[in-house]
């Protein structure tokens, strides 16, 4: 089962090699990793994607939390909540496909960042199936470079991680 795992951690060196250690030791790959300081700069939040059989997982989480620069831990899979994604994607864009190219990026709410006479690049932000079709329209066309973030995702409502 695929896992959307949030971490608050102190900020400080050598956190997130503990963390994905944790995963790399029981043999489960990380698809998707972000890492980034949150308002105080003295924490950061790690978001990672993970597949893997759930108990095996939530022993994972466990021991994540018995970390010391661990503050807390939310695995985001069953509850309700936001994730997105962000992908840039650049598209070899010739005079007759530009038209083309346009609609796709309209379609999916995308915007062109950067328009050049021989292409186009495109900023999708969504969800990864979203990010997935909006590709595979692409592709066909040209793509010569995309780059992904990875995922990052918050609990919807109340559900919230607060420091300590």
């Amino acid at each position: 089962m695929r896992h959307i795992i949030s971490v608050l951690v102190e900020n400080e060196a050598g956190v997130l090699s503990r963390v994905s250690g944790l995963f790399s030791a029981r043999g489960f790959n990380i698809e998707s990793l972000t890492v980034a300081p949150v308002g105080d700069g003295e924490t950061s939040r790690i978001t990672l994607v993970s597949i893997g059989e759930d108990h095996i997982i939530e022993q994972i989480i466990k021991q994540l939390n018995k970390l010391i620069p661990v503050l807390h831990v939310a695995d985001f899979t069953d509850g309700p909540h936001v994730e997105r994604e962000l992908m840039l994607v650049k598209v070899a864009a010739e005079q007759a496909q530009r038209a083309e190219i346009l609609r796709i990026a309209d379609i999916f709410r995308s915007r062109v960042v950067d328009a050049t006479p021989s292409s186009f690049t495109i900023e999708v932000t969504g969800d990864v199936g979203k990010l997935d079709a909006c590709l595979a329209l692409l592709m066909p066309l040209g793509v010569t470079e995309m780059v992904r973030t990875g995922q990052v995702a918050l609990g919807r409502g109340d559900r919230s991680m607060a420091k300590g």
